[in-house]
């Protein structure tokens, strides 16, 4: 028996996010908000797409965006590579998600509470050894809540999730080991399975229970992780050995190239030379925003508002 990755993006979505996934999203979103406590009786699982209502805002992408009976909003993210900027990008879909409620007419009292469940395979805060983290907006000395104290972060750091299988106590401690390390199982375990949510979360992870274009897609995704982890490494390695802004860049353009012909397919000869042309700050500019881009089109749209102006 093999399992999909829940670390991979379309993987985590076919689990968390999919039409059969409400109660399993529930038992998660309990597990790692409420330290399995049942506060959470339902909820409704949204698009995740958060088109720009305003001119000029970047479009976001989410893995999972959920509204729970309490009328908050609860956006979840898993993200496996860290990348320059990460946590200002968590705080941006948090505050978009925030604003965008509103339209035009309503009232700032309709606004609803937001929760950002951010899931990183990287060490967020280092130095601390929590694997779950919560944010909220704090006066600096007196440490007291502000009065609408509607945006909460809360991270999850599975690096530092160190216990084994006999371990697992909590029913936070089994889904953060489900998320943590299902892409390497070939069976559930057997104390996983007293927790239903968890047996069919299993069960949708199944490799078996893919179509041809799921298994597809999934492979595709496995591939361009791959490629990002080692387009660091490599990137790292390049810097060390060049120690030359001429080869940095290069090395930085071919890795970009790579990754995106495996995001977007064949890229455009005159896409490339633009590409080319952008200096080392844009490139790195470049590599983050490119894991928002679904098609050719945004990869354009971006060379468009970052290009130089000559």
């Amino acid at each position: 028996m093999r399992f999909i990755n829940p670390k991979i993006d379309f993987a985590f979505k076919k689990i968390f996010g999919s039409a059969q996934s409400t109660d399993i999203l529930i038992s998660f979103l309990n597990a790692l908000l409420y330290e399995g406590r049942s506060i959470i009786e339902s909820l409704e699982i949204l698009d995740p797409y958060l088109g720009p209502q305003i001119a000029g805002v970047k479009n976001s992408y989410l893995d999972v965006k959920a509204l729970l009976n309490d009328g908050t909003y609860v956006i979840i993210e898993m993200q496996v590579l860290k990348v320059q900027a990460f946590g200002k990008r968590v705080l941006y879909n948090a505050a978009k998600t925030y604003a965008l409620q509103l339209t035009r007419g309503e009232l700032y009292k309709q606004l609803r509470p937001v929760i950002a469940l951010t899931i990183t395979d990287f060490e967020m805060f280092r130095g601390e050894q929590d694997v779950i983290s919560h944010f909220v907006f704090k006066e600096r000395t007196r440490l007291s809540d502000y009065l609408q104290n509607d945006i909460e972060l809360v991270f999850v750091e599975l690096p530092k999730f160190k216990k084994e299988l006999d371990r697992l106590e909590t029913l936070t401690d089994k889904w953060i080991y489900f998320i943590k390390t299902t892409g390497t199982l070939d069976e559930v375990p057997q104390t996983m399975v007293t927790v239903p949510e968890i047996q069919k979360a299993f069960e949708i992870a199944n490799q078996v229970s893919l179509t041809q274009e799921e298994f597809n897609i999934l492979q595709q995704q496995e591939f361009f992780a791959q490629d990002q982890e080692g387009s660091v490494a490599l990137g790292r390695e390049e810097g060390r050995q060049e120690g030359r802004q001429e080869g940095r860049q290069e090395g930085q353009v071919g890795l970009i190239m790579r990754l995106l012909s495996r995001r977007l397919g064949q890229i455009n000869p005159d896409i490339e030379s633009r590409i080319r042309q952008l200096p080392i700050d844009k490139l790195e500019n470049l590599a983050e925003a490119m894991l928002d881009f679904s098609n050719a089109e945004d990869l354009t749209a971006w060379l468009e508002a970052n290009s130089p102006k000559y």
